[in-house]
């Protein structure tokens, strides 16, 4: 049995093993992407980030939890660590986290490192989401590395977006600063029961009540999204849930809000724009990366090395080095 027909029977060892050809940009995991591709498309995309110690991880573990005790859906975990900016490790300790999720075969971890990677994502992560959903997976979460305000890209890759925030992050003027929480579908206070939690969910109202919800979730779907969607007189107000994720307490509430967002955008054709969206962004990401990957081959590192001392030298600008580079490349 070759590798796809193996995966397509649900062999998780077969699964792990391509993931991590797929995160090594190896041939062999190019070679499945592209034949797994027409597989996928079925899998609901959750997106869940926030800022460092807001219990992202604690909200998943708790979330999946339920969504097998009383959905039995199949559910994939993609789970994003950073990697240390001078060992390239990453501790990948997500899993430590979500242990009470071990040993469900519907269930289906899977840890990355950032590898230096802005956006809260690793530049493979769409590659691993589109091996998931083509195992036959009925949700995938993504979990970001603890994001700041403009570490956003998980809203191009999911279908639903979850920002995460808590008590005693910052005052209230940074819960509603712009960057991150443009992207929310769903917000979530967790750790409701800390002292500041009605300072926080004050604050993300009076975010709402300023209009964000019609600018940024309304008949454009997102404000990353650039295409013109399905005319429609719905309008998403991302709710505001309030959660203490070790007990268990909102989360049916999350759950609740999840599935009435994934029918909203069934209902108005924003589903299929997202999957359209998400589909360009990786076409450009792949495509820049071929670009540059092609000119670094092509281009004399004699020359690169040139330009580059002159300017260290400060007698050429980086962006004219770049013009100069660019057109003796073409």
């Amino acid at each position: 049995m070759n590798t796809v027909d193996s995966i397509l029977s649900g062999n998780r060892l077969t699964l792990s093993r391509l993931l991590t050809e797929v995160e090594n940009e190896t041939g062999a995991g190019k070679t499945a992407l592209n034949e797994l591709f027409t597989r996928s498309g079925r899998a609901h995309l959750i997106g869940v980030t926030g800022a460092p110690g807001t219990g992202k991880s604690s909200l998943v573990n708790r979330v999946v939890q339920l969504i097998r005790r009383e959905r039995k859906l199949t559910v994939a975990i993609v789970a994003i660590d950073p990697s240390s900016p001078f060992t390239g490790g990453a501790i990948l300790g997500d899993r430590v986290r979500m242990r009470d999720l071990a040993g469900d075969q519907g269930v289906f971890i899977r840890s990355m490192a950032s590898r230096g990677e802005l956006g809260g994502l690793a530049r493979a992560t769409a590659g691993i989401v589109q091996i998931l959903d083509a195992a036959g997976y009925d949700l995938i979460l993504i979990e970001t590395v603890g994001a700041g305000q403009s570490e956003v890209d998980v809203a191009r890759l999911a279908h639903t977006t979850i920002v995460v925030e808590s008590p005693g992050m910052g005052d209230d003027i940074q819960a509603i600063k712009a960057g991150i929480l443009e992207i929310a579908d769903i917000l979530v206070i967790n750790k409701a029961d800390m002292p500041g939690v009605e300072n926080t969910e004050r604050a993300l109202r009076a975010n709402l009540e300023l209009g964000y919800s019609n600018r940024v979730n309304g008949k454009s779907g997102h404000g990353l999204f650039t295409e013109t969607s399905i005319e429609s007189s719905d309008e998403w107000i991302p709710p505001i849930i309030k959660t203490i994720a070790i007990e268990e307490t909102g989360i049916p509430e999350v759950i609740v809000a999840i599935n009435n967002h994934r029918e909203y955008l069934q209902r108005t054709g924003l589903y299929q724009l997202r999957d359209r969206e998400r589909l360009k962004n990786e076409f450009e990401h792949q495509l820049q990366h071929a670009l540059m990957e092609n000119w670094k081959s092509t281009s004399s590192p004699k020359a690169v090395a040139d330009v580059l001392e002159e300017v260290f030298q400060r007698s050429r600008s980086p962006g004219n080095a770049v013009e100069q580079l660019v057109k003796k490349s073409n």
